[in-house]
C-alpha cells in the first residue's frame, strides 16, 4: 500500500473542508462502533446483540459509500466528462457493480 502512495499513477482528490469533515466524522463513528463490537465479543455478549450491532455498522458503511459516491459523481465524474474523458463512465459503472455485490 505504501508503494501505491508513491506511484505517479495513483489518483487523488482534494476535498472541500465540509465534505472532508462529514466523511471523517462518519468514519470515526464507524470506528467506534467496531471497537464496541470487539468489546462485546471480549465480554461474552449475546450473539444476537452483537449481530445487531454488526448490522448497524454495515448500514453506516453503506451510508458512507452513498455519500462518497454522490460526491464522486457530482465532482470527479462531472469534471472528467466536461474535460472529454468518457472513460470515467466505465469506471463509475464498474465501481457501482462492486458496491452492489
Amino acid at each position: 500500500m505504501a508503494e501505491e502512495a508513491n506511484c505517479c499513477c495513483v489518483k487523488t482528490k482534494h476535498r472541500e473542508e465540509n465534505e472532508y469533515k462529514k466523511l471523517i466524522n462518519r468514519l470515526n463513528r464507524i470506528e467506534g462502533q467496531v471497537r464496541g463490537v470487539k468489546s462485546m465479543v471480549e465480554n461474552d455478549r449475546y450473539c444476537v446483540d452483537i449481530l445487531t450491532q454488526v448490522a448497524a455498522i454495515q448500514s453506516a458503511l453503506n451510508a458512507f459509500n452513498r455519500e462518497l459516491l454522490t460526491n464522486h459523481i457530482k465532482t470527479c465524474v462531472v469534471d472528467d466528462i466536461k474535460d472529454g474523458d468518457d472513460k470515467v463512465v466505465d469506471e463509475l459503472c464498474d465501481t457501482i457493480k462492486k458496491l452492489m455485490k
